[in-house]
C-alpha cells in the first residue's frame, strides 16, 4: 500500500477541516484556522459561497474518515466490506473497526500524540498485544486484549510527551482501561458511537459506497 509522505496540513486544507494529524500541534498555528479567517473576511465583503454537489458532500465525509484513520482507499474499502457484513448498522460498525485498530488504540492510550507517531511505534516492533510483539498497525483488537510497549521505549521523548498529554487532557476513553504502574492498557469493551474519535456523519459514507 502506498504511503503518503507529504505535508499533513495539505490534507486538512483539502477538506477544509482539522484532522489532527499532528496531534496536539494542531491546537496552535493551524493553517485551516487561518484559511477560515481569510474566507470569513472575503464573505463578509459580499462574495458568495460555492454550493457543493451531493456527490462532493458524500465524498468529503468519506475522505475525512479515511484521512483521520490515515489509511489508503483499498484498506478503507476492506473495512467497509467488513462493516457491511456486521449485524448492526454498517456506518457505526465501520467507525468501530477504525477505532479499535492497534495504532489508534496506542494513540488513545497516550503512548503517542498523533496517529503517525503511534504507527511508528507499532511498525518498529515496540508494541505488545497480550504480551506478544505485534508490528501490524491495522491489527484489530477485541475486548480483553491488553496493549503495552517496550519498557525502554517508554523513556523516550516521543512516549513521554504522549503520556504527559494524556494525563493533562484526560483523553483516555472509558472503553479503555489504564494501569499506570505497568504503563499498559486494555480494551474492555467495544466503543460506543459517541466515543469514536472520528467526527463524521457515517450515514453519508454508507450512501457514498451504496451509489
Amino acid at each position: 500500500m502506498s504511503r503518503y509522505t507529504g505535508p499533513s496540513c495539505k490534507k486538512c486544507r483539502k477538506v477544509s477541516q482539522k484532522l489532527f494529524l499532528k496531534g496536539v500541534k494542531c491546537a496552535t498555528n493551524c493553517v485551516v484556522d487561518k484559511d477560515k479567517q481569510k474566507k470569513n473576511k472575503k464573505f463578509s465583503s459580499g462574495a458568495g459561497r460555492n454550493k457543493k454537489s451531493d456527490y462532493a458532500i458524500h465524498l468529503r465525509e468519506k475522505q475525512i474518515a479515511r484521512m483521520m484513520a490515515q489509511i489508503g482507499e483499498t484498506q478503507f474499502r476492506r473495512f467497509f466490506a467488513m462493516a457491511s457484513k456486521d449485524k448492526g448498522q454498517t456506518g457505526v460498525a465501520l467507525l468501530r473497526f477504525l477505532e479499535v485498530r492497534l495504532d489508534n488504540v496506542v494513540r488513545r492510550l497516550g503512548f503517542a500524540v498523533s496517529m503517525k507517531a503511534a504507527r511508528q511505534l507499532v511498525n518498529h516492533g515496540h508494541v505488545k498485544v497480550n504480551g506478544r510483539k505485534v508490528d501490524i498497525a491495522s491489527c484489530l483488537l477485541k475486548p480483553g486484549d491488553s496493549v503495552s510497549i517496550d519498557p525502554a521505549v517508554s523513556q523516550t521523548l516521543l512516549v513521554k510527551q504522549g503520556l504527559e498529554n494524556a494525563q493533562k487532557s484526560a483523553q483516555r476513553p472509558s472503553f479503555l482501561s489504564w494501569d499506570e504502574a505497568t504503563l499498559s492498557g486494555k480494551l474492555v469493551r467495544w466503543p460506543d458511537r459517541a466515543e469514536v474519535s472520528i467526527p463524521v456523519n457515517e450515514q453519508l459514507i454508507v450512501e457514498f459506497y451504496s451509489k
